[in-house]
């Protein structure tokens, strides 16, 4: 495959989940997941297990950061040099906002003039449950082998998962922790478990 039809497919498809992409970067990661991983084969699962792991580390929105690092392994995988790779990365992450930043521009001109109409009223209340349906596919995604640990041959690393999921609830449902620290502390617990065994 040439570099252009690469670009150009990488465009299309960012174009496309950022334009679909309801209910935020949470939202978008079951759509990124089918495009790259089952449609285009681009990465495999468990590189896309680990874009979204890093995505989440880094500041900034979890749907273009994975964006990002999903154009650069993408073009990477497909044996082209790292320049290449870094304008694949790139030209995703424009893609996967450039939809946003046409619709927003678009509505606001809009919405404070017709935001009590009914038929707006409306609308709004029908994507409400798309956004939790595509928040929903997002948990279900990552509910996979590589984020849990198998359920036969090494059920530590899925008791570790499962503990640590129930610790990051309760801290931040229950306690009001900030994210942040539970990411910290969700890591360096982690590191620490994993560097004894």
């Amino acid at each position: 495959m040439s570099a252009v039809v690469l670009y150009l497919k990488l465009f299309w498809t960012f174009f496309k989940i950022g334009l679909f992409g309801f209910g935020g970067g949470y939202g978008m990661l079951s759509l990124i997941q089918n495009e790259v991983v089952e449609n285009h084969q681009w990465i495999s699962n468990s590189e896309f297990t680990d874009i979204v792991a890093v995505s989440q580390m880094t500041p900034g929105p979890i749907g273009i950061n994975s964006a990002t690092y999903v154009g650069f392994k993408a073009v990477e995988n497909a044996g082209m040099t790292r320049t290449d790779a870094v304008f694949g990365s790139l030209l995703a992450s424009f893609s996967v906002m450039l939809p946003s930043f046409i619709l927003m521009l678009l509505i606001s001109a809009f919405f404070m003039h017709y935001k009590n109409h009914k038929s707006v009223q409306t609308v709004l209340k029908w994507l409400r449950p798309v956004v939790v349906g595509m928040l929903a596919a997002a948990v279900l995604l990552l509910l996979n082998e590589e984020n849990l640990g198998a359920f036969s041959a090494d059920n530590l690393q899925l008791y570790v998962s499962i503990g640590l999921f129930a610790l990051a609830f309760v801290a931040t449902y229950y306690w009001k922790v900030g994210p942040i620290k539970v990411i910290l502390l969700a890591g360096l617990f982690g590191g620490l478990f994993y560097s004894i065994l």
